[in-house]
């Protein structure tokens, strides 16, 4: 099975520190960010090719482009045209050698892994529907917030969430943390598992317990040289409804949904962490099936980037119908849209009837990290947020997966303060109280509402409208003259760590005192962001090759695992068919172009590193990936294909 490098939405979930795991894989086209391909006055667009119509009973087009074409087995979901049909196209599967690794009950869908001609076989059977990868996703990464939405007023005229509860989907939760002390009202867990590396984090070490504390976020799985990699559920957890939080009175349903990949070339370390689509599905699933008095499902996680609503694709129709089954029972899901600076949302924020989160800063303007756009439904507060985690400590994490636990317990206390409104009504009433942030999106004006808790609870005034600049990627309608390639790159560093803070530069005596510090030990420090460049410099492959080879360019390679991981999450060929999730790989995908296939796989990376540098444009990708993806094509399309991209790199 290959992975594609969340993060989630990090811990994709929108979370920084954790950008590991962000490897979600997507059915949909590569969107495009809303930019022109450049041309030259000769030149004439390539013609566009119809594909024939689909026949949807035709086995290959059950198939998902690109499982298995490069050989190997792969993990993927078989949706099943009823519940009833799961145990007997399972056992049959089993007969032909087919490993069947996931056979939930009640429902219209199993999990497999098998070859190329093994998923087609199965894709024979017209009990079977459709067969796609099994997509990852990773928590979004992370970076005095309950203040500026005024929280800290809602608190003091008694509103604190009683008697509701807030289900957080993540990595688990600290049971003995003190700022869940009475919180937790359930737990369970949904995590797949692989030969190739892929570890329960359950406590049972099974795919799955909803019993006792079943979304430990201490277990050993957790553990890797010290440092619990399943930190960010509980982070997300205490900002919804922890002592500390936006809904301190409220319950937590804690559900750990994520998997540990030991595998360093997919990782970039030793081990981070994956949550698969069908522990998502299965979770959501349990969630709906709770008495408890559940106000929203917090997801702080995320996949591929789209640019407009994905409800049409098959993933998004699937996860759709999970967010409006929830709907129907007035819970809400509350998704982060992720941390790519990009003008969408990462999936499953895409999907309609999600509450897509973005952040902001403590200053009131958009975190220059934070996806943007006309799909997102409200911002919040997502830098330098305190909350817990395990240990029984504290840290400020920044990222989108900060924003989104604030709109999940402000819903809870709206849920509290209101029990007989729909919870439609009560996601209306926070956009329609939001403070209005303005700002332009490829050259239309979007305005976004601030979650503002005092205006929605207290019957405080709207706050008036700010125009923000978030500075997005302008679109790039020529290409910048490369340097030659003697010269060597000179492309800007982009370095996504903070600055270090200035000194200041008249110091005031003080008066000598004598003070007592009790003095609390983090759990580590903050990360930056993983985010697209703003350079919007192209390169050539050559000259990505240099940056790429260790300490010879002048990007950091911290930059370039950055984007590397941006591009796993955007891409459908990297590191899905060709490995490239590590500077070394990366760099041999580059340097190696002995087959059309390989030809093509460089260019790809090539256009890739730009757009994750800076430059706009997918349409182009979209469509060579295509070719890539097919079981066979022909040597004129690899070449073709090959040519279209090199021409947006020059």
């Amino acid at each position: 099975m290959r992975f594609r490098p969340l993060i989630v939405s990090t811990i994709a979930l929108a979370l920084l520190p954790l950008s590991g795991p962000a490897y979600a894989e997507d059915p949909a086209p590569t969107p495009a960010p809303g930019v022109t391909q450049t041309q030259t006055p000769t030149e004439q667009p390539p013609a566009e090719e119809t594909p024939p119509a689909e026949d949807p009973a035709d086995p290959e087009s059950k198939v998902e482009d690109g499982l298995g074409v490069d050989g190997g087995t792969e993990r993927a979901i078989v949706e099943l045209t009823g519940p009833a049909e799961t145990a007997p196209v399972a056992t049959q599967a089993a007969a032909e050698s087919v490993d069947v690794v996931l056979q939930p009950q009640s429902q219209s869908f199993m999990v497999v892994e098998g070859t190329a001609e093994e998923l087609a076989k199965l894709a024979e059977d017209p009990r079977v529907s459709s067969i796609h990868r099994d997509r990852t996703y990773t928590p979004a990464e992370v970076a005095p917030s309950l203040s500026l939405i005024g929280a800290d007023k809602v608190h003091a005229a008694g509103h604190a969430g009683a008697g509701q509860v807030v289900a957080v989907l993540d990595t688990g939760i600290d049971v003995d943390h003190p700022w869940f002390q009475g919180r937790i009202v359930a737990q369970a867990c949904f995590s797949a598992t692989e030969d190739s590396g892929v570890v329960s984090l359950c406590p049972n070490g099974l795919n799955q317990q909803t019993d006792g504390n079943a979304a430990d976020a201490m277990t050993a799985n957790c553990l890797l040289d010290g440092v619990n990699l399943c930190d960010h559920g509980s982070h997300v957890a205490g900002i919804a409804a922890g002592t500390g939080g936006v809904a301190p009175g409220a319950g937590i349903v804690a559900v750990q949904v994520f998997s540990r990949l030991n595998d360093e070339d997919s990782c970039g370390e030793p081990a981070c962490l994956v949550a698969y689509e069908s522990s998502l599905r299965q979770a959501l699933d349990y969630v709906a099936t709770l008495n408890q008095p559940i106000a929203a499902v917090n997801m702080s996680l995320g996949g591929m980037l789209y640019d407009t609503s994905c409800d049409a694709t098959e993933e998004g129709a699937i996860f759709k119908e999970k967010f409006d089954a929830l709907l129907t029972k007035d819970i809400a899901t509350v998704v982060a849209a992720g941390n790519e600076y990009y003008e969408g949302t990462a999936h499953p924020a895409c999907v309609s009837t999600a509450v897509a989160v973005g952040a902001n800063d403590n200053a009131d303007a958009i975190a220059e990290w934070s996806n943007r756009g006309s799909l997102l439904d409200l911002f919040a507060p997502g830098v330098d947020v305190e909350s817990a985690v395990p240990d029984n400590t504290t840290i400020a994490y920044s990222g989108t997966s900060m924003a989104t636990p604030q709109v999940t317990g402000a819903l809870a206390l709206m849920r509290a303060a209101s029990p007989d409104k729909p919870m439609s009504e009560l996601i209306d009433t926070l956009k329609a109280t939001g403070r209005p942030y303005v700002y332009d999106v490829a050259g239309a004006q979007v305005t976004t509402p601030r979650l503002d808790l005092a205006a929605a609870l207290t019957g405080a005034a709207v706050q008036p409208p700010v125009t923000q600049s978030p500075s997005p990627v302008a679109d790039d309608p020529a290409p910048e003259p490369d340097p030659s390639d003697s010269s060597g790159p000179t492309p800007a560093p982009d370095d996504p760590a903070e600055p270090a803070p200035s000194a200041s530069s008249t110091p005031v005596p003080l008066p000598t005192v004598t003070v007592t510090v009790t003095v609390t030990e983090t759990a580590k420090p903050p990360a930056a962001v993983c985010t697209r460049g703003t350079a919007a410099q192209r390169l050539t492959t050559p000259q990505w090759a240099v940056e790429l080879h260790r300490a010879s360019g002048t990007i950091p390679d911290e930059t370039l695992s950055c984007y590397l991981k941006l591009i796993g999450k955007s891409s459908k060929v990297f590191p899905e068919l060709t490995k490239a999730s590590s500077l070394g790989k990366a760099y041999r995908v580059l340097k190696s172009p002995k087959t059309r296939k390989a030809k093509l796989d460089g260019a790809l990376l090539t256009a890739w590193l730009n757009w994750a540098h800076g430059t706009n444009g997918t349409t182009a990708l979209a469509a060579a990936e295509k070719v890539r993806l097919s079981s066979k094509p022909s040597v004129a399309a690899l070449k073709k294909a090959t040519s279209n991209i090199l021409k947006t790199v020059k």
